[in-house]
């Protein structure tokens, strides 16, 4: 059953073992990863030293053991300065070298993972820190609307409560979802831009274009366009003398969306790249979030007119989750 071979083996299992062990929850966790270089490689060598040493040792305790030369059991010509550094060293090292080499590979991928997962944390709690910013905004900004309304035009007021009913249904059980339907945020810019048409004077013209294709299986961000929408008709020219104009172009075609509008501006008034009280930086933040690498946003200004245009790369709605809302 047993033999000198099999005693050698035995002490190299043993001892490499131990070294593993010793390397793995040990000289790894207190050293190594505490950038403390110089003194792994100390007890790293260390270790695998007195390991070597010990393997060595079974070679002359295996020869002992059974009453048989050493010569005659590993060869002549041989000694321990053989056995260390020709069979045992080497070994030793490359078993713990290897070793060390999965545990860093692992460590790294556990690492890698966790940053993952709390860097996907921090992106979404800051998109919900950007998009809560929103909706107290628009809700002020709407009610304000509907107020001016009731003292000018109490008819139109009444017609602009139900849009604005629409709209909150909007922002209390839709906005919350990472990604809606297109069609949905498109109804939706709808009820917001009638319900401004109703606020706006009669020397507004808004024209709104639209030429979807296939856009029924697409989705969006919530309010990703509704922010442009809504300073166009916030910095939208109030000229007596000229026809003040707001156009919005719409247009899918191959899992793209077009998004271009623009609005007059007055000949006395530098319109500032500011969108509603979250700002341009909010905007594109959250693109930046959403779709990263996915999109490109124009902003530019001329004597009359500023513009945005916006080009996004969107996803289609997945059978497997259909969209709800309660």
């Amino acid at each position: 059953m047993f033999s000198p071979f099999a005693v050698k083996i035995a002490f190299f299992v043993v001892f490499q073992a131990v070294v593993v062990c010793l390397n793995f929850y040990y000289l790894i966790p207190r050293y190594l990863q505490t950038r403390k270089f110089p003194a792994y490689l100390a007890y790293f060598f260390t270790v695998n030293i007195v390991a070597a040493l010990l393997i060595v040792s079974g070679y002359y305790l295996s020869a002992a053991l059974f009453q048989i030369p050493i010569e005659t059991v590993y060869g002549k010509g041989t000694n321990c300065f053989y056995y260390f550094f020709g069979e045992a060293m080497p070994s030793t090292l490359a078993t713990s070298t290897l070793a060390m080499s999965i545990k860093l590979a692992a460590n790294w991928i556990v690492t890698d993972r966790n940053k993952r997962m709390l860097e996907k944390e921090r992106l979404e709690s800051e998109l919900s820190f950007l998009r809560n910013q929103f909706n107290p905004h628009f809700l002020f900004n709407s009610i304000n609307s509907i107020f001016f309304l009731i003292h000018k035009n109490p008819d139109r007021a009444a017609a602009s409560l139900t849009k604005f009913s629409e709209l909150l249904r909007h922002q209390l059980y839709e906005c919350n979802d990472h990604q809606i339907p297109l069609e949905k945020e498109l109804m939706y810019l709808q009820n917001f831009i009638e319900l401004e048409r109703l606020r706006q004077n009669k020397n507004v013209n808004v024209v709104v274009e639209t030429t979807l294709a296939d856009h029924e299986s697409l989705t969006i961000a919530p309010f990703i366009l509704m922010t442009f929408v809504e300073n166009a008709f916030k910095h939208v020219s109030k000229n007596s003398n000229r026809q003040n104009e707001i156009v919005i172009k719409l247009r899918s075609a191959d899992h793209h969306l077009d998004f271009l509008i623009t609005n007059t501006i007055s000949q006395d008034h530098v319109q500032k790249p500011e969108f509603g009280g979250i700002g341009l930086k909010n905007v594109q933040r959250r693109l930046d979030l959403i779709y990263p690498h996915q999109y490109h946003l124009d902003i530019g200004q001329a004597d009359r007119d500023f513009r945005v245009s916006l080009r996004l790369q969107l996803e289609e709605l997945r059978a497997q989750e259909p969209y709800q809302h309660l």
